[in-house]
Formats: C-alpha cells, sequence, structure tokens
C-alpha cells in the first residue's frame, strides 16, 4: 500500500497544526495503514510471537498526538514521513529490550540500595551518568523533581516508569497492569525515558562529577 497525497490530506494536517484534534484523527485513520503495512513486514520471527504492528501504532499514535507541535514543515508528505519514522524507532526500540530481557545477565534497571534512594538512583540512569547529585539537586529534593517531571508525562508513560523503573515489578506484571503486550510497554518505557530526559533539561542541570 502506498499512500497518495491530496489536497484533503494537506488541507487536514493545516488544521491539526492549528490544533483541530478531529482533523488530526481523520488525517492518521488515511495515513496510519500506510505505515501500519511498512511496520508489519519488519516484525519478524521470534518477535512476531511478542509484538504486533498494532502495538507499534498504538505508541506512535500516542506519540503523534503529543508531540505534533515538534513537527516543521514538510507537508503531508513529510507528516507521512515523520510518523513513519517515529513508528520505525519504536519498533526498534520495542526489539531490542525484547532481545536484551532474554539475554542472560544483570538487567538494565534502578538497583537502589533502599526504596529511599529509588529516584536519586533512577535520575542518575535517566542522565547517564554515575556522579553524584549536584548542589542544585540535594539528595532529599530528588523525589520531589523526578515526581514533577513523572506528573508532565502522559499516563501510562508515568505509570511504566512508576511500576517498572521505581517499584521494581517485571516487565509481565506492567503490561498486565497497563492492558498492553510486553512488546508495546517496552515502547512505552523507552519513550517515557526520551521525555524525562527532555523534561529534566540534561544531566548538567542535576549531577555534577565528584573534584
Amino acid at each position: 500500500m502506498s499512500a497518495a497525497i491530496t489536497p484533503e490530506h494537506e488541507e487536514l494536517l493545516v488544521k491539526a497544526l492549528k490544533g483541530d484534534r478531529p482533523s488530526l484523527i481523520a488525517l492518521l485513520e488515511q495515513l496510519g495503514p500506510v505505515v501500519r503495512l511498512k511496520i508489519e513486514h519488519k516484525i519478524t520471527p521470534p518477535w512476531n510471537a511478542m509484538l504486533d504492528a498494532d502495538d507499534v501504532m498504538q505508541v506512535t499514535y500516542m506519540e503523534v498526538v503529543t508531540r505534533l507541535a515538534t513537527f516543521k514543515s514538510g507537508g503531508a508528505n513529510g507528516f507521512l514521513a515523520w510518523v513513519t519514522r517515529m513508528a520505525e524507532n519504536n519498533l526498534i526500540d520495542a526489539v531490542r529490550a525484547l532481545e536484551s530481557s532474554r539475554r542472560p545477565g544483570p538487567s538494565k534497571r534502578v538497583s537502589p540500595a533502599s526504596p529511599d534512594d529509588s529516584s536519586d538512583v533512577f535520575l542518575q540512569f535517566i542522565a547517564g551518568t554515575s556522579a553524584t547529585p549536584s548542589r542544585v539537586v540535594a539528595k532529599d529534593e530528588a523525589g520531589r523533581i523526578l515526581e514533577h517531571a513523572l506528573k508532565q508525562l502522559p499516563p501510562d508513560y508515568e505509570k511504566v516508569v512508576r511500576l517498572y523503573d521505581l517499584e521494581g515489578k517485571s516487565i509481565t506484571e506492567v503490561a498486565a497492569a497497563l492492558g498492553r503486550s510486553e512488546g508495546a510497554t517496552w515502547m512505552l518505557r523507552a519513550r517515557a525515558h526520551d521525555r524525562l530526559r527532555e523534561g529534566l533539561g540534561g544531566e548538567g542541570r542535576f549531577f555534577s562529577t565528584p573534584a
């Protein structure tokens, strides 16, 4: 299936970019199947037993709705390419996470010494650093900072971080709580981490390397 971009698509995009939600939904209903077909062919065994194109598209649609303001230009063709890249990135993240979850060895997740340390350790994990909390953010402030950042996320993003990263539940338990597949849950977690990094403003704002 290929997309023949029409004046209707262009008109819907213009309205959507002005904040008209029905126009965005209509545009996705028309162009989404094109993206889905491209993604479907890329989900190969054994991952197609744990992940399907609908999982990828659900997370992608959520990203489109919440990040439409970041789409800059290119008209409807550019919009289609933007959504396709987003879906492909979601699929890549899901497959990587599924591969990692099947490998033996330590899990890439927060391992605080105690529950009280989880916010601090998770902030370091998100920043990708082993630095210590800076004077700007004392250890007892980490919980408040993270709590504020989590509240800015879409509900499913917030929930996957709280359950998996902070409470230590298994991906199977988190997927059940969200009513999604494990593959979709890994995608949600990857996007949630991206949003947190953006919202927290980068490593330099919160952490300093010990002298």
